[in-house]
Parts: structure tokens; sequence; C-alpha cells
């Protein structure tokens, strides 16, 4: 351990790794901070601290059977020409989910009324339990691609797990602020849902075995978030002027 600490290549595959974890950790809050908007106020908080808690405790046992995580890669089945592994049903099953979970929340967002309504597809509001299940559910679609990518780039587990402890609660510290700002801006909550159908089809794509480059896909975003920004200082200087006159 005092080798590992003394090393140079250690803090820079230490750093890198954080890096990594916090970008690929970017899907997961957002979606957590929509869900977790859904909720009565008072179970807002419990819901994301629970629910980013159990993501580093499930990213930490898969760190632990790392073995277990890599065989997880070797082909299961070949359907239609694709040689499917239980990583790409696992990512072809967490982008179904989020392309599935993103079209309901639109609808909602775009028809508030649907969900008293039974034949528009509405139900019983979204729970305290479902909230969590549906938050673990893409917590293991998420930790298993980022586990992977972590092994991919150092073979010391501690500084994987170091990383991974790091990227959480990171992320755990950003989660209230970034729900708060979707929920205080109703055409933000729009484009992040558009952000989960985006990564919802590059989960299937990448589980199909298109491996389409994230920072492309991350660029984009980045430049979607800065256009609304922009919007949103319009609308506020012309609020301004408005309430000047």
């Amino acid at each position: 351990m005092i080798r590992l600490v003394t090393d140079p290549a250690a803090w820079v595959a230490l750093a890198t790794l954080i890096v990594m974890e916090v970008v690929l950790g970017i899907d997961n809050l957002v979606f957590v901070a929509i869900l977790s908007n859904r909720l009565p106020e008072h179970n807002r908080g419990r819901t994301r601290t629970l629910g980013i808690t159990l993501a580093l405790v499930l990213r930490l046992v898969l760190l632990s059977g790392i073995a277990f995580v890599v065989s997880l890669t070797r082909p299961l089945a070949t359907v239609f020409g694709f040689r499917l592994s239980w990583r790409d049903l696992i990512l072809i099953a967490g982008g179904l989910f989020l392309i599935w979970k993103a079209t309901r929340e639109i609808h909602q967002a775009v028809d508030p009324g649907a969900e008293d309504r039974p034949e528009a597809g509405g139900g019983k509001p979204l729970g305290f339990a479902a909230a969590l299940v549906q938050i673990l559910l893409l917590d293991m679609v998420f930790s298993v691609d980022s586990i992977l990518t972590a092994v991919g780039m150092t073979d010391k587990l501690p500084v994987m797990m170091a990383a991974v402890v790091v990227a959480v609660v990171l992320m755990m510290i950003a989660s209230g602020p970034l729900a708060a700002f979707i929920r205080g801006n109703p055409s933000v909550v729009m484009l992040a849902l558009g952000f989960l159908l985006l990564i919802g089809s590059l989960l299937i794509a990448d589980g199909l075995g298109f491996h389409l480059p994230r920072g492309y896909v991350y660029a984009a975003m980045g430049f979607s978030g800065f256009v609304e920004a922009l919007n949103m200082l319009a609308r506020a200087r012309r609020r301004a002027k408005e309430q000047a006159k």
C-alpha cells in the first residue's frame, strides 16, 4: 500500500479514473434528479441519498468480484449476427428501460393530466419504493459499464475503489443542486429527458456492438446545455426589462 501511495503513476491513474467515473456518472445523476422530482418533497432528498449510496455499495461489490464482472463480456449467444454477452444484454435492457421511462416522462410533461386518465396510460403517482427500484435498476446498468471502464484503465484495485468512492461522493453532493435546478427550470426538464433518450439509444447501440465515442455524445449534450443556458439568460433579461417598465 505504501508503495502504491508513493507511485506517481497510481496518482495519475486515480485522477484519470475519477474524471472518467464522474463523466460516466452524469447519466445516472440526471436520471436520479428527474425521478426524485416526481416524489413528494419530503422524500426527494432521502431517495437521492439512498439511491446514490446503494450505487456506491453496488460498485464496490462489483469491484470486489472483478473476475465475475470481466466474465460478463464473454460471448453468450449469437442473435441475427450479433454476438451478445451478459454485459450486452444488460446494456440493451437498460437502454430500453431508459427510453421507455423518458418517453413516459415526456408524455407526462406535455400532457400533465394524463396520469389521472387510465385510458391514457396513467396510474398511481410514483412512490418512494418504486422510485428506489428504478434507480437501482439503472445503477446496475451504469455500474457494470463504469467498472469495465475502470478495469480497462488500471489493474490496481485500491485505485479503482478510491476513484469510485470519490466520484460517487461528488455525485451525492451535486444531486441536490441539480435536482433543484431542473425542478426550477421546466424547459431544462425536457432537455434532460432528451438526454436520457439519447443515452438509452447509446446503451442499446453499445450492447449491439456499435461502439460510438462517448466524447461526441457528451459534446452534443454540452452544446445543447449551452444553448439552453443562453435561452434562460435571454428570458431572464426580458423579464427584467418588463419589470423595469
